[in-house]
């Protein structure tokens, strides 16, 4: 993209009442989709809009539920409308494989060096760093807990709040019960590790609050259902913020992946896809994704724009990435099904 072109969309950002989204899709809009409804207004914001005012190309929006299956089904189907789509990393590898997503032309999207290197894979470009933290309320608990104080529910008396779901709370189980960051899959590989992260589990049951959404996170939170709950960051910064709460994320032993984007096989706006991407790329763009939502993205250079507040709460962070770990989507791959089966099975007893 020439550089006026970059300077024109930098200018876009304070336009108020930019172009929107069309309430259809028609045959040349571009359609993105991801999953949850707060991100895909803060997407609106934060790309859609600009990128429609500069490229003149519409943009359709749509939610949904993931899943491999689903994916199957848009892309060998006769009438897929599907463009770009945002995956985890088990949907991306999966449908890589099967052939279900176009490869990225990365001379076309700012080429490689432009990311963080694990942004980088044959068929996504790394699009934001989902990282869950331990989220808590200050003004109720004012120190700096770990997933230790997590589940020392005696010196610091309250619900707690996990999503429902055995991916990741195997792991904060693991990091509560004192295994190094290094060691959980290797812990978790064997059948006494697992043994060993129910154990923990079972002494925080009385006093776990669930839920599934990120909204639900953050609404336990404020709502006081719970003193301490694992949660999205972005979304717990968000709302401390928009609420005038105070809200603190621990980044020390949080979970994170990087979820990308991926054009589907044979998607009908291939070409805009592309510069899409390629302006989602920017770091001024991807900086204002993460002041919108607390989302961050993985474009090198956009911790050289932010404010040490800022800095502190991105995912992208190198210090909180340092203090991160990074989920083993190898191990959920091989491991979910019977994992998932027994965890819903000690949910319901």
């Amino acid at each position: 993209m020439h550089p006026r072109l970059i300077l024109a969309a930098l200018a876009l950002f304070a336009v108020p009442g930019l172009a929107t989204s069309q309430a259809g899709a028609g045959p040349t809009d571009l359609t993105i989709v991801t999953r949850d409804e707060t991100f895909q207004r803060a997407l609106q914001s934060a790309y859609v809009q600009p990128f429609t005012a500069l490229t003149l190309i519409p943009v359709q929006q749509e939610t949904w539920d993931g899943g491999i299956d689903t994916l199957r089904e848009h892309a060998k189907g006769g009438d897929n409308a599907w463009d770009i789509v945002l995956l985890d990393p088990d949907e991306l590898g999966n449908a890589c494989n099967e052939g279900l997503l176009e490869r990225i032309d990365w001379s076309a999207v700012g080429g490689k060096d432009h990311y963080l290197a694990m942004a980088v894979t044959e068929c996504g470009v790394g699009a934001v760093i989902a990282n869950t933290v331990l989220a808590w309320d200050k003004d109720k608990l004012p120190v700096v807990p770990n997933w230790s104080d997590f589940w020392d529910v005696a010196k610091y008396p309250g619900k707690r709040g996990l999503r429902r779901g055995v991916r990741g709370n195997l792991e904060i189980a693991l990091l509560a019960d004192g295994v190094a960051p290094n060691e959980i899959y290797k812990t978790l590989a064997t059948t006494d590790g697992v043994e060993r992260a129910f154990r923990k589990l079972d002494q925080l049951k009385p006093y776990l609050t669930w839920w599934s959404s990120e909204a639900e996170a953050a609404r336990i939170l404020a709502s006081g259902d719970v003193l301490m709950t694992s949660a999205p960051s972005g979304r717990i910064v968000t709302a401390a913020e928009k609420q005038h709460r105070g809200f603190g994320v621990q980044f020390a032993n949080s979970l994170f992946e990087v979820q990308s984007w991926a054009v589907m096989k044979g998607a009908p706006m291939a070409k805009a896809a592309q510069q899409f991407l390629y302006f989602a790329g920017m770091p001024a763009v991807e900086l204002r994704l993460l002041k919108t939502s607390g989302d961050s993205g993985l474009v090198k250079g956009l911790n050289d724009q932010l404010s040490p507040e800022m800095l502190a709460a991105s995912p992208a962070a190198p210090a909180n990435l340092a203090a991160a770990l990074k989920v083993d989507s190898a191990f959920w791959r091989d491991n979910l099904p019977k994992l998932r089966q027994r965890f819903d099975a000690w949910v319901g007893h």
